[in-house]
């Protein structure tokens, strides 16, 4: 592929800015310096920056975010900054998206991506990826909560029991809650109707996919084949 349309798939600008950018010599390709913006380069591997900054080729942008507090998943944000703007500029122009999402008060793992196949498929009900939570509870949380939740609770907004795919307490007002659904504010509205209120959510994992343990809140990374596997996506690459 031919370094100029590399760039601009990649979000760098127009085809003609990101001419501009490679006569400038503000970029290298897998260590060395190209001038030329039709240079033609195979795209498995390829590794190029950009001012200095490294990016790998990827077909498709899918990446995970330690999603903060206080951040709005909403691509039309309305109270509070969206999640898209704790990414890097040319990230954002490949039009990328969350996949669901996490209320403004809820932290944890968000995929994000501009892959509309694999959002469909991680979003779709019949996935029935496991989703699971961290909620800190106004009340101690005891046995009667936790057999309420595994046997069923009714939302107000749907007559058929709500069923949790597994939970436990891990803490006196901490509760490990696994859903393999996504109704809105599921597990807000499960927690009340077992009789507690969840104070504090976190997202810790995807199917086996977790944040890594020095990943911090508001930071991101590219999701790599064997985070793919994790999810149940052997055949997913990056």
């Amino acid at each position: 592929m031919e370094l100029e349309r590399i760039l601009h798939k990649h979000g760098f600008g127009t085809r003609k800015g990101c001419r501009a950018i490679v006569r400038q010599g503000r970029v290298t390709v897998n260590g060395a310096p190209c001038a030329d913006p039709f240079a033609d380069f195979a795209t498995a591997g390829l590794v190029f920056t950009v001012d200095g900054v490294a990016w790998p080729y990827r077909e498709f942008a899918t990446l995970m975010l330690y999603k903060p507090v206080d951040y709005e998943c909403s691509r039309k944000p309305k109270h509070h900054p969206g999640v898209l703007t704790l990414l890097p500029a040319p990230l954002r122009e490949r039009d990328v998206q969350p996949i669901g999402r996490l209320d403004e008060d809820t932290t944890g793992l968000l995929l994000i991506t501009d892959d509309g196949r694999l959002n469909h498929v991680l979003s779709s009900p019949k996935h029935k990826a496991a989703k699971i939570y961290l909620a800190t509870t106004k009340h101690p949380v005891d046995a009667a909560q936790i057999n309420s939740l595994l046997a069923g609770v009714v939302l107000h907004d749907d007559p058929l029991p709500v069923r949790a795919a597994a939970a436990e307490v891990v803490g006196e007002n901490l509760l490990r809650l696994t859903l393999t659904e996504g109704k809105y504010h599921q597990v807000k509205r499960m927690v009340a109707a077992a009789g507690n209120r969840v104070e504090a959510l976190h997202r810790a994992a995807l199917g086996e996919l977790t944040l890594p343990q020095d990943m911090q809140p508001g930071e991101w990374r590219w999701l790599e084949a064997a985070d793919f596997a994790k999810l149940g996506l052997e055949e997913k690459r990056p």
